[in-house]
C-alpha cells in the first residue's frame, strides 16, 4: 500500500523519507520497496536468489506484463502443479479486477512472501483506483464501503452490469471464487477499500464439513469500518501449499455453489419484478381538451 500511495502522489518533491532505524529496513530493501520509492537507503546487502522465499514488489499494467509475471513467478515457488494452480488463478483474477474495474493509472502492485514453517504463501495485490464503492455503484446502490465490499464478494454481482450473473465475459464471480479458495483450504482472506475492511477467518479443523455461503457475512469473519481511508482496493490471501483438495475439484465445488446462488437470486428478482408489475398504479390517461 505504501508503493501504491507513493505512485498516486503527484507532487513528490514535497515528500521526504526519514532515515529508517527499524530492523525491517533490510527486508524493505530486498523486496524492492525503496526502489519503487526512488529512495537511496544506503543499505548494502548481498542479493540472494529469492527462489522459494518471496516475490519482490512488482507493478503490472497490462495483460502481457501479468503473463510475464506469472511465468517468472512459477519457478520461484518450487511446487508441484496442483499447488501452483490456485496461486496462478488467484493472481490472475485479482489483477484482472484491477484492469477491469479500478481505473488505476498505476496498474496493479503485487508482492508475495513464502513462509517455510507453515508452507504458506501470502499474496497481496493493491491499487490506487476508484475503490470498490464507486465501481459497484455504477450498477448497484451501496450504503457504505463495507456494504460495497459485501456486494463485491457476493456471487453474481459485478459493477459492470446490473444483470444478475453479469455477462458471459464478466460473471461477477472472481472475488467469490478467491474467498472460497481460502475458506475451503482453511486459510485467511482480507479486503480493504475506502474506510472498511473484511477479513475471512480461518475455518477450524474440527469443522469437517465446510459450507460456502453466497453472503460473505455468513462466514466466520471480522468486519471493520471507520478505518483510515484508502483510495483504491487492497486484497490479501494466504494459501497453504500442503496437499489438499485438487484444484479442479475445488473449482467444481465453488462453481456449483455459485450457480445455485445465482439461480436463487434470479428467482428472487423475478418474483420481486412480478410483484411490482401487479401492484404498481397505472396513472389515468389525460383527457384532451
Amino acid at each position: 500500500m505504501i508503493s501504491a500511495l507513493w505512485l498516486s502522489t503527484k507532487n513528490k518533491s514535497n515528500l521526504k523519507i526519514q532515515t529508517l532505524e527499524t530492523k525491517s529496513k533490510n527486508y524493505f530493501e530486498r523486496i524492492g520497496l525503496f526502489k519503487i520509492l526512488g529512495y537511496d537507503s544506503g543499505i548494502n546487502i548481498i542479493e540472494h536468489d529469492p527462489s522459494g522465499r518471496f516475490i519482490p514488489i512488482t507493478i503490472v499494467k497490462n495483460s502481457d506484463e501479468l503473463n510475464n509475471f506469472i511465468k517468472d513467478m512459477i519457478p520461484l515457488l518450487h511446487q508441484e502443479p496442483e499447488q501452483v494452480n490456485p496461486i496462478k488463478y488467484v493472481i490472475s483474477e485479482l489483477v484482472r479486477n484491477v484492469f477491469e474495474h479500478s481505473k488505476s493509472n498505476s496498474g496493479a502492485i503485487i508482492s508475495a512472501q513464502y513462509y517455510k514453517k507453515s508452507n504458506t504463501i501470502r499474496i497481496g495485490v493493491v491499487d490506487n483506483g476508484i475503490g470498490i464503492t464507486e465501481a459497484i455503484s455504477k450498477s448497484y446502490y451501496a450504503e457504505s464501503d463495507i456494504d460495497a465490499i459485501k456486494m463485491a464478494l457476493t456471487p453474481g454481482i459485478t459493477g459492470t452490469t446490473t444483470n444478475i450473473g453479469g455477462t458471459e465475459f464478466n460473471a461477477g464471480a472472481g472475488l467469490f471464487f478467491i474467498k472460497s479458495i481460502a475458506k475451503v483450504n482453511r486459510d485467511f482472506f482480507v479486503m480493504y477499500s475506502g474506510d472498511a475492511m473484511y477479513k475471512l477467518l480461518r475455518t477450524p479443523t474440527k469443522n469437517k464439513n465446510i459450507i460456502l455461503y453466497s453472503d460473505p457475512f455468513n462466514d466466520k469473519c471480522s468486519k471493520k469500518e471507520n478505518l483510515p481511508y484508502w483510495q483504491g482496493t487492497a486484497v490479501g490471501i494466504d494459501i497453504c501449499l500442503d496437499k489438499h483438495q485438487a484444484f479442479d475439484q475445488l473449482l467444481d465445488l465453488i462453481k456449483k455453489t455459485y450457480r445455485k446462488s445465482r439461480n436463487e437470486q434470479k428467482k428472487r428478482d423475478l418474483k420481486n419484478q412480478d410483484s411490482y408489475e401487479r401492484n404498481r398504479t397505472i396513472p389515468p390517461n389525460r383527457q384532451l381538451c
